[in-house]
Order: structure tokens, then sequence, then C-alpha cells
């Protein structure tokens, strides 16, 4: 069953990759079933439960005399985080990425003034793990990336409003794409780490508002960050590669910058 599910997963890849980079334009038909088998080496089978996971998605629409179309982009599930991978392997663009930097705006203030309000001790505790975590990677390097996605993750739970919750999963791999891209600027991680601390200390405190203006500053710095490393043309992170960890040469201590 396995080997099935490793056939189907990298049949979907091939598909969903080339629909995302716009080998297969929208409104446009892709291939017949026959070809699709011939050119991906699988069977009916597969390519039909393929296609049925991107009519899932929102990316493929399929109808009586219609066969199978691509929607356009914005009908497609962009919480899906297949779809965002698919992206980040085909190009992350600055529209993606302004768009990321607009939600997270409009969402993490908002629930980190609710985790201010409402956090539990538990909570607080996991959301001080991933600190810890974050400035663990800086000082002797590690995995900074899966300790930020921790943190905000932790915040966002913390709200405890069910909703939001269930948005923090489906959120998980475009926040990786931000951090991703924020860590890998020189000295990132280490100037982020003190606007994480700020957030972090507020909700301690239980002052939402100083949380959600910390919360703010923080994705602000993190945009900043983004725009630096887009007009530097540097290779832009794969989500298909594990995220990259630093490296304790590159460990500074972390500088609290004044805005």
């Amino acid at each position: 069953m396995a080997a099935v599910k490793n056939v189907h997963g990298h049949t979907l890849d091939q598909l969903g990759e080339a629909v995302v980079s716009g080998r297969y334009p929208p409104g446009t038909a892709i291939p017949p079933e026959p070809l699709l088998c011939e050119e991906l080496g699988v069977s009916r089978t597969v390519v039909r439960e393929a296609v049925k996971s991107l009519v899932a998605k929102g990316m493929l629409v399929t109808g009586p005399k219609l066969g199978t179309r691509v929607l356009a982009s914005e009908q497609w599930n962009w919480f899906d985080p297949e779809v965002v991978a698919w992206q980040a392997k085909a190009g992350l663009t600055r529209d993606f990425l302004r768009d990321l930097q607009e939600l997270r705006r409009v969402v993490e203030p908002a629930a980190v003034r609710l985790a201010a309000e409402r956090a539990s001790a538990a909570d607080i505790a996991q959301i001080e793990a991933a600190y810890a975590g974050m400035k663990d990677a800086i000082d002797h390097g590690g995995d900074y990336v899966r300790h930020d996605l921790a943190f905000h993750q932790g915040l966002l739970r913390a709200c405890h409003n069910r909703m939001v919750v269930q948005m923090s999963k489906a959120l998980g791999a475009l926040l990786r794409t931000s951090f991703e891209i924020s860590t890998s600027r020189p000295d990132g991680p280490a100037t982020s780490l003190p606007l994480h601390r700020a957030v972090l200390d507020a909700v301690i405190a239980r002052n939402a508002a100083k949380a959600e203006r910390a919360s703010l500053l923080l994705i602000d710095s993190a945009a900043d960050d983004i725009e630096a490393v887009l007009a530097s043309r540097r290779k832009l992170p794969s989500l298909s590669l594990p995220a990259p960890r630093l490296s304790p040469r590159r460990a500074k201590p972390a500088v609290r910058v004044e805005r």
C-alpha cells in the first residue's frame, strides 16, 4: 500500500507543479488520460486519483463536454500545504508573498491580542519552549525555522478560538515560507529574536494592546526582510527541502532593535 501511495503522491506532485508553473494555463484543458498515462508512466487509476485531488484543491474542474480544465489561481486552495509547496518550487512571486504578509497582518495581531487575554499557563510554557529553541539555534546552530513556526502557531492556539486554531494548522506552510526567507537574510534571526521576546512578554503580562503592537512590529520586520531578499535576487527557499539549519558561526548575540 505504501508503494501505491508513493506513486500517487509523485504523480500528484508532477501534475500540480505543471499547473502551478503555467505549463497548463488557466482555462485550458490538461491532456487526456491516455497521454498523461504515457507521459507519467502510470496507470489510468493513478492519473484519475491525482486529478480528483487537484479538483478537491480547487485547481481543476471536470464536466461533460468540458474535459478537465485548469481554474484561475484565485480559486485554488492556498491553505493547502501542497499547493504552497508547488508554488514555492515553481517560484515565489511578489504577489504571493504580498498576499501572505497581508494575511499575517490581518490574522496574527488580533489572535495575539486574544492570546494575551486567554493564554493558559500551559500555552505560555509551550511558547516559551519554542522561543528557547529559537535562541539555542542562534547561539549554537540548529533548526531555527521549526521553533519559529512553533512559536507563532503556539500564539495562534493560545487565543482559544476554534476557527483560528484550525487556521493555524492550514497556515503552517505559508508561515514557513515567510520564516525561511527571513532566516536566509544575514543576522535575520538574531535581529528578530528580541521582537519575538517583546510579543511573548506582552502576552505573559496580559497586556493585550501591547501584544498586538509588538506582533505588528514583528510582522512588518519580516516584510522588510522579504523585500530585502527579493531585491538581492537571492535564490528563494524550496519547501520541498528541509528547512535550512543555522550554523554556529552565523550565531551572534541578539541585539534589541529600536523602532
